[in-house]
């Protein structure tokens, strides 16, 4: 009876496994046909999307062709009236061996990037950079691909420079110097034009330099066709002793030629204003002229000097000594029975010959 009754509970105990066994199994089966029929049913909506995004990615490829965005930018780097130019190295991909500014990839409006970008470049340190101002961007041609390039004005303290990366030359050059170089990265004198100025020349009538001047300050601020250049103009002036000149400072060539009436059609032509000068003027060819000269300057201790003004007009006489502070100097006159020192004005002695002649 106990042998029955065991054999009966270990049929039983075989039985339930079994019927456990085939109960997992058929679960297990229910489990893989769910998770056949979920991945052909994502299968088919990826079939489906992927043939959406196709037609979008075809759409992405010809914008990219025609234009990359703003992913580029060209610093230049200023030291008083210089600019910085650097020139590419010979084994790089893009315009080997031309002049550029300092070129980075990346966001032209994070400042700290380029300025890393430019300490990278030229050895630069952060400390001597200062951020002036950034332009809308240009679309330039590198290969068979278009940028759009950035230019950027950064001030620098120093012109201790170390061409780093791309470069392997560096060059503070005048401004008006930058598109004298016989190969450049495109566009590179109007991208520096965009961010900072050059100087241009106006001939005019001699003796009415001053009347050209005051004409140009009066278009500018007036409301009439010339408002959209009012922008691109930063100053007027004219030097004293350089006659039948007037100097202009602007972004480009054309706006100067639209302010006197020489182009554009819509402004009249101004008068006593014969034309705009080609090429930009070199700063240090001009300075000399625009910057006020002490009267002083020339004159030193021991020159023979010929007294143009005062009582003593006509009179010759040695320079004793020079106040510059004051733009002053005190003579002796030569034919004075006792030598008396006069304190007289810079300006109203003219020297007839030099200490050291």
């Amino acid at each position: 009876m106990n042998d029955i009754d065991e054999d009966e509970l270990d049929e039983a105990g075989i039985a339930d496994e079994d019927g456990a066994i085939d109960e997992s199994a058929t679960e297990e089966i229910e489990q893989t046909e769910e998770l056949e029929q979920s991945e052909a049913v994502v299968a088919e909506e990826e079939s489906e999307g992927d043939g959406g995004e196709s037609e979008s990615d075809v759409e992405v490829v010809v914008e990219t062709q025609s234009y990359s965005g703003s992913d580029a930018f060209v610093v230049f780097v200023r030291h008083e009236n210089q600019v910085l130019l650097m020139k590419r190295a010979d084994g790089v991909a893009d315009f080997p061996g031309a002049w550029d500014g300092v070129y980075g990839i990346g966001d032209p409006s994070d400042i700290d990037a380029v300025t890393a970008r430019i300490e990278e470049s030229t050895g630069i340190s952060a400390a001597n950079l200062t951020y002036v101002r950034s332009a809308e961007a240009r679309g330039l041609e590198f290969g068979n691909r278009l940028n759009d390039v950035t230019p950027i004005l950064f001030m620098s303290a120093t012109t201790e420079v170390e061409p780093r990366t791309l470069y392997t030359e560096a060059e503070w050059s005048d401004p008006g110097s930058i598109g004298d170089k016989s190969y450049s990265i495109p566009q590179i004198g109007e991208l520096y034009g965009d961010v900072a100025s050059y100087l241009y020349i106006l001939k005019t009538t001699m003796g009415q330099e001053q009347k050209v001047a005051s004409e140009i300050q009066a278009r500018l601020s007036g409301t009439g066709s010339l408002q959209d250049i009012q922008s691109e103009i930063f100053s007027v002036t004219h030097a004293p002793l350089l006659r039948g000149f007037v100097f202009v400072e602007a972004s480009a060539f054309h706006h100067v030629e639209k302010l006197i009436g020489r182009a554009g059609g819509r402004t009249t032509p101004l008068k006593n204003c014969r034309k705009v000068l080609p090429g930009t003027s070199p700063l240090g060819d001009v300075t000399p002229y625009l910057e006020p000269k002490a009267a002083t300057a020339g004159i030193e201790e021991g020159d023979i000097v010929e007294i143009r003004a005062s009582s003593f007009k006509g009179e010759r006489a040695r320079v004793t000594n020079v106040a510059e502070n004051k733009e002053e100097v005190t003579v002796e006159l030569f034919d004075a029975q006792i030598p008396i020192p006069i304190t007289i004005r810079a300006d109203q002695i003219r020297v007839t010959q030099r200490v050291d002649e």
